[in-house]
């Protein structure tokens, strides 16, 4: 048989349940109503049906399975069917009315219950009672009104399962949603081992309180995706709590976790809670929330999330590995753009499942060949970072900057490294041997205005990754363990690839630790301590900036691949900067760049002075000048408090005064 045909067959025999229980009903009620005329207030000895009318079928009616999940005695299962009959035959209440002898009593009430239906129990009826606590039935009591005598309704949601409707229930629509299993089959072999051990994780005995399992890893998406399939895997279907969407009393959160464990009842449901970004003041409430649910409970989390009171499991969860990465990629380009891209794109980005193939999608709607999808990946990973650190449009190339032959070759090594870092980490069999530390990393050294900035930038072009300067202000916390937390999210976000850290200032973060004296001292010292650690862990592309580079701690000089100094420049390289200082179209007439080669003046305020004077020229509607240009320069060492000669900021056709 089919699995529609057992579907309709089940709706049918449902339908056939309804209506004898209905025509029973109906026929409790008019005998009740002739007694009440005749004034005898007993009922006949008549029964429901027998029991094991429908023990035979394969699947029970709804009302049976229902009385099976909640625990329903025959009077309570009966009283529900009181309570929901008049949504499913208005001619019930009429019936009501005359059974209670009263033309105002048009629907069922305890009362009517407890007198018309068999095998009556007071303690059916108490809010203790599965009926009332589970809001199986609801009363509609006025002021002043008798329980008794309240109307009692059959919950909506529970009509609807009695007609054979199983949907959830549309209040819980607002605060928990559909988790679809965003990674498809079939997953990478550590993914799909993954999947195992959530499976073993959330299983339980019948009967027992099932555990609350704990996702751990950095890749959100890949938390809920591996949850999702495991769910799927299990035969549930998994919604996620949104936190956010919780404004509720505790009265009112109480009941929703309710009505979420009756829906476990009722569907086989798995829920899931991701806690990564919540404020220390919103994780309390939700762990009373998560405390009081019932059912196949999973969280998702950076680091283990404590619940008071609950059985916690955790599996640890990672994005697949860069070899499966690898192939993931080879299988979305296809065999047409060989391994080569498909290695490249491993090495660079760190990326899920779910998220290559939405890079290798967007790739070719752009339709740009390997260059849209190295942008598609860059694109995955911005937003991210975007909401941590200031992102710079890395646009200028090796011939803008200007640095001892030292420092240029450092450079070029360090862009040799990254290129080549996947071909000595995979096909050399390099990473077998480094578990850690396989970051490319550099230290920028040198006075302010040198070029540190701008060879970040050259850097990134060079490499075509994303340029993101680290701002210490959205960084640093006077709170304890805010700055750790901040600087977390940054790595993390960063090492799904496609970006250059710059820390411009860095000794202001990487300063030596100190003698531990007070509590500051002491978080201080954590802080540079977690940096440490974070920097080895990093398989990124980081550079520190800093004019003070004995400031820095010495653990984090060892951990550098690089230490490029940036010199004041020389006579010779002050040149090349005035050369290129002001553009081909700039109108410049008469500028001498030896003479101003004489001025020390670093990169920085050389190109003040130029924007300072094409700015002056331009609203003269003038050309650049060579007395204009000395002007700025005369100025801009004033504003830095320098010593000034003024024989060098004199034009040669002034004489002194």
């Amino acid at each position: 048989m089919t699995a529609a045909l057992t579907v309709d067959s089940w709706e049918a025999e449902n339908n056939a349940y309804l209506a004898d229980a209905l025509a029973w009903l109906r026929g409790r009620l008019d005998v009740a109503a002739e007694r009440q005329l005749a004034g005898d207030t007993t009922l006949v000895g008549e029964r429901f049906w027998s029991d094991e009318r429908w023990t035979t079928a394969d699947v029970p009616p709804a009302l049976e399975l229902l009385g099976e999940h909640f625990g329903l005695s025959r009077f309570e299962r009966l009283t529900l069917l009181l309570a929901a009959s008049t949504e499913l035959d208005p001619s019930v209440a009429a019936r009501c009315a005359r059974a209670a002898a009263d033309p105002t009593a048009a629907f069922p009430t305890l009362a009517l219950a407890l007198s018309v239906l068999p095998d009556a129990t007071w303690d059916a009826i108490s809010p203790h009672g599965p009926l009332r606590y589970w809001r199986l039935i609801e009363l509609h009591q006025s002021y002043g009104e008798a329980v008794m005598s309240a109307r009692i309704r059959a919950d909506e949601r529970i009509v609807g399962y009695l007609k054979g409707l199983n949907a959830i229930d549309e209040r819980l629509a607002h605060v928990v949603k559909p988790v679809p299993n965003s990674l498809g089959e079939p997953l990478p072999p550590s993914h799909d081992a993954t999947v195992v051990r959530i499976q073993v994780a959330i299983a339980h005995d019948s009967g027992d309180e099932p555990p609350i399992v704990e996702l751990l890893g950095t890749d959100s998406e890949t938390r809920r995706g591996l949850a999702a399939g495991a769910a799927e895997r299990a035969g549930l279907r998994l919604y996620e709590l949104r936190p956010e969407r919780i404004q509720a009393t505790a009265a009112e959160a109480g009941d929703l976790m309710r009505l979420w464990q009756r829906e476990t009842m009722l569907l086989a449901l798995g829920l899931y809670v991701d806690v990564e970004h919540l404020r220390p003041d919103e994780l309390q409430p939700l762990n009373a929330l998560v405390d009081d649910a019932y059912g196949v409970i999973m969280v998702g989390a950076r680091e283990p999330w404590t619940v008071r009171g609950r059985t916690i499991r955790i599996v640890d969860v990672a994005r697949p590995t860069a070899g499966e990465q690898q192939a993931l990629w080879q299988s979305v380009l296809g065999p047409g753009e060989g391994g080569g891209q498909a290695a490249l794109l491993a090495a660079e980005f760190d990326m899920g499942q779910a998220a290559i193939r939405d890079a290798a999608a967007l790739a070719a709607r752009m339709n740009r060949g390997p260059d849209g999808v190295w942008a598609a990946c860059r694109a995955h990973a911005r937003p991210r970072l975007d909401s941590l650190a200031q992102r710079i449009e890395p646009v200028a190339a090796w011939e803008d900057l200007v640095l001892a032959e030292e420092g240029l070759t450092l450079l070029h090594h360090l862009v040799d490294q990254v290129r080549g870092r996947s071909t000595v980490l995979r096909s050399w069999g390099m990473a077998e041997r480094i578990r850690r530390g396989s970051a490319i990393t550099a230290l920028f050294a040198g006075p302010s205005g040198t070029g540190k900035t701008l060879a970040a930038e050259v850097i990134a072009n060079a490499l075509h990754l994303d340029l993101y300067r680290i701002d210490l202000a959205g960084v640093v916390s006077k709170y304890i363990g805010e700055t750790e937390r901040n600087l977390r999210r940054v790595f993390d976000s960063a090492e799904e690839g496609g970006a250059l850290l710059f820390f411009d200032e860095a000794d202001a973060l990487f300063g030596k630790r100190s003698e531990v004296k007070d509590s500051h001292d002491r978080y201080a010292n954590i802080e540079v301590n977690y940096l440490l650690q974070r920097m080895e862990e990093y398989r990124g592309v980081a550079v520190l900036a800093s004019n003070q580079r004995h400031a820095l701690d010495t653990a984090f000089l060892r951990r550098l691949r690089f230490v490029v100094p940036f010199p004041f420049p020389s006579p010779r390289e002050r040149a090349l900067l005035w050369a290129r200082a002001f553009p081909e179209r700039a109108p410049v007439h008469g500028l001498d760049v030896e003479r101003l080669a004489r001025i020390a003046a670093n990169g920085g305020m050389i190109r003040n002075i130029a924007l300072n004077a094409a700015y002056c020229a331009a609203g003269q509607g003038n050309a650049v000048t060579m007395a204009l240009v000395l002007e700025m320069s005369r100025i801009e060492f004033r504003k830095l408090e320098l010593p000034i000669d003024e024989s060098e900021f004199r034009p040669d056709d002034e004489e002194p005064a």
